[in-house]
């Protein structure tokens, strides 16, 4: 590895370090984490201070910097787009409301939302609508995907989020640094033999476009 190539692995391993400790973490510990010397992290702090990415805290500690919310407002958008294809076919084969879902602190939030055009009625969900990964079939699904192999491969809830909303999702599997799932929300209740198999393909097309 050149000396350049080190440098960007370990200023984003710091970058991953502190996105664990809520908390932050002090330059000792960063050192002791990486192998290296305080002063190497001092260099490494500086760069990603100039770049907004960390944000030195009063009680010394160091914490992610508001720039990281910057970059994953980019992020966004590509996510949506490569959702927006399985997303808009899922709606329409099914009739029911499809919705890419992610990972936000402890909560699931929706990043991508499809509904069909063709029903008289619908469940009507908005992007940025948030709730707690055990509560609703999206966020079962991300819980889900953190088992080494996902057994059932989808999740299934009736009318935790909104009464008479049946809803089941699949996770997004195999993207580091994502936690994800694909799911539908109906009005009436939905086949897991038939529904299931359609949403894990749409999840796994989903993580191929973002491969």
């Amino acid at each position: 590895m050149t000396e350049s190539a080190q440098t960007l692995d370990r200023g984003l391993r710091v970058l991953a370090l502190l996105a664990d400790s809520p908390r932050g973490r002090s330059v000792t510990e960063l050192a002791a984490e990486l192998g290296v010397a305080r002063a190497v992290v001092y260099r490494l702090l500086a760069t990603l201070r100039a770049h907004n990415l960390v944000l030195p805290a009063r009680d010394g500690r160091v914490r992610v910097g508001l720039g990281v919310l910057d970059l994953a407002r980019r992020v966004r958008p590509l996510l949506a787009e490569a959702a927006s294809g399985p997303l808009r076919r899922l709606a329409e084969d099914l009739g029911a409301t499809a919705h890419l879902t992610v990972l936000d602190g402890s909560d699931a939030v929706a990043m991508a939302v499809v509904e069909p055009t063709w029903t008289d009625l619908h469940v009507a969900y908005r992007v940025g609508s948030r709730h707690p990964l055990d509560r609703g079939a999206a966020g079962r699904a991300i819980l889900l995907g953190r088992q080494p192999h996902p057994r059932p491969a989808h999740a299934t809830t009736a009318g935790e989020l909104q009464p008479g909303a049946h809803g089941l999702a699949a996770p997004v599997l195999d993207l580091p640094g994502l936690e994800a799932s694909v799911g539908v929300v109906a009005l009436v209740e939905l086949d897991p033999a038939v529904v299931g198999p359609r949403v894990v393909q749409a999840a796994a097309a989903i993580a191929a476009a973002l491969r």
